[in-house]
């Protein structure tokens, strides 16, 4: 079970680090789109480049940043159950969940956009917008994303089994969302 949590802590660690790109990449879709505006609106200057760029940016956010939110337990549930439940039970939904839902989803989604990156990247497509962006660097952040899920996934499952089994303490508070 060592091994195991090991395994968990790398995988959470990168996760983390790879949440630190994301947010980056927050901060510089920001200032794109802020020196975007400015040239546009005045200067009258204006490039496809640019708010595609803006894209690459918020794909990188997303992928990058959705498996730090798992592993943080601050993804998407349905708060009228979990919120009842005991800490074991919340484990027990959670690795349901996990099996049911985040590896056969996560799994079928890289599947499915590897080729589409693979194609992308060897023909070297390029934006149908005048002055476009190569496309593939923006799908490559597909198949990686959804496999990197699926990693940060397997960490929690590892989590939940060492809780279950009595070899590892786990955080599985949750606070119902504002409205």
């Amino acid at each position: 079970m060592n091994a195991l949590l090991n395994l968990s802590k790398f995988i959470d660690s990168a996760s983390e680090k790879l949440s630190r790109i994301g947010t980056f990449c927050v901060l510089a879709a920001a200032f794109v789109s802020a020196a975007n505006a400015i040239v546009r609106y005045g200067f009258d200057i204006s490039s496809n480049a640019w708010l595609e760029i803006q894209w690459y940016f918020f794909a990188a956010t997303v992928m990058l940043g959705a498996p730090y939110v798992l592993q943080l337990n601050e993804h998407v549930r349905v708060d009228l159950i979990y919120s009842k439940l005991s800490p074991k039970a919340a484990a027990r939904l959670d690795l349901m969940g996990l099996f049911l839902f985040l590896f056969p989803v996560m799994g079928f989604m890289a599947w499915l956009s590897w080729p589409l990156f693979l194609k992308m990247f060897l023909s070297g497509e390029l934006s149908a917008n005048a002055g476009g962006l190569v496309r593939w660097p923006a799908m490559l952040l597909l198949p990686l994303g959804f496999a990197w899920m699926c990693l940060q996934g397997l960490s929690e499952v590892i989590k939940r089994i060492a809780f279950l089994a009595g070899h590892a303490e786990l955080d599985l508070h949750y606070e119902k969302p504002m409205q």
